[in-house]
């Protein structure tokens, strides 16, 4: 079946496509950082604004990833947010896009370098307290933002540039988890389908982003999973980042992508944690859930968000000190979710 766009996100789309109408040069932006699906929806939305005239560049909170560098086919069009360049382009740029969030807190030192810009939000996450204004297109049923990005295109009749569909399939392949998670909807499939037959090759993507892992990954896998524990009672189980070791073995953000997966994956566990130090007194904390237990709502109780089953949150204390208190919260939540029963309840 050939997908349709579907009806209840086409007057957002128009509103998109207006605000865009007549521009000149556009600062893309998204969430710290950023992963496969910001990194992607930026290449897709960027590339196909340049091939319609318009002068696109990627200004983000945190660098880019090395590993979604690919996608450019060498040409790039990435400015440092820390350096001067970015605060010129961004004073002369006539419309600012922010893609796979739509919270200000979310964009970190971007917000300032955009505020007072017309801006475009397009997003897959529920609606937080502290959105961003402007034109919005956001739907929380979409599989990840690359399938909005896809709705857009799709409705403006392309073009359909190979940087922009080698983009939007990056962003689905990775936020569904190469097609395992629930959001790997019917609709995610059709899309899927659209970019295949537009001359994606999903073994080269496939390639790209999981079968090229620097060394180093592996070495700090390794020395996490000596901090492995897991609650076999409550069904809680977490992993912390070693501190040393991380900076040791020069380990980056992207780096931590999936650890997640180890606890998450292992028998009998409703909820999933990552703990990592990422400055003093400042731990971030990941939330996977394999069930009913709502980790955005969790993640929200210590400032963060993101979706039911997979969230985040940057928390201000010490490492044991957020790892105590975030623990015990999952525990309560999975606790919460129980019925009478015994069973769990439904989402």
């Amino acid at each position: 079946m050939t997908y349709q766009t579907p009806e209840d996100r086409l007057e957002a789309i128009d509103g998109v496509l207006t605000a865009l109408e007549g521009k000149k040069r556009a600062i893309l932006t998204t969430h710290l950082n950023a992963d496969g699906d910001g990194a992607g929806s930026q290449v897709a939305f960027g590339s196909w604004l340049r091939a319609r005239g318009v002068e696109a560049w990627i200004v983000n909170p945190t660098p880019f990833p090395d590993r979604y560098r690919f996608l450019f086919d060498g040409s790039f069009w990435i400015a440092d947010a820390a350096g001067p360049e970015s605060a010129k382009l961004c004073e002369e740029a006539d419309v600012a896009v922010v893609l796979d969030t739509g919270e200000k807190h979310r964009i970190g030192r971007t917000r300032p370098l955009i505020k007072g810009l017309p801006t475009v939000v397009i997003d897959h996450h529920p609606e937080g307290e502290d959105s961003i204004e402007g034109v919005s297109f956001r739907a929380a049923d979409a599989s990840a933002t690359g399938e909005l990005v896809f709705d857009v295109l799709s409705v403006a009749g392309g073009p359909w540039t190979e940087e922009a569909v080698r983009g939007m399939y990056v962003a689905i392949l990775t936020d569904t988890g190469g097609f395992r998670f629930s959001n790997s909807t019917a609709r995610c499939h059709q899309v899927v389908a659209e970019l295949i037959g537009r001359g994606v090759e999903p073994d080269e993507m496939h390639r790209e982003v999981f079968g090229a892992v620097p060394l180093r990954r592996f070495q700090l896998l390794r020395h996490a999973l000596t901090h492995l524990e897991v609650d076999e009672h409550s069904g809680v189980a977490w992993v912390t980042v070693p501190t040393k070791e991380y900076k040791e073995l020069g380990a980056v953000p992207d780096d931590l992508e999936n650890l997640v997966d180890y606890p998450r994956s292992i028998e009998g566990v409703k909820v999933a944690l990552l703990f990592r130090e990422t400055k003093e007194n400042t731990t971030k904390v990941s939330f996977r859930s394999n069930g009913p237990v709502d980790v955005n709502a969790l993640a929200r109780r210590f400032g963060g968000g993101g979706h039911v089953r997979a969230a985040g949150a940057l928390v201000v204390g010490s490492l044991e000190s957020v790892r105590a208190e975030v623990v015990e919260a999952t525990r309560q939540a999975v606790e919460n979710t129980e019925s009478p029963t015994g069973t769990d309840s439904q989402e």
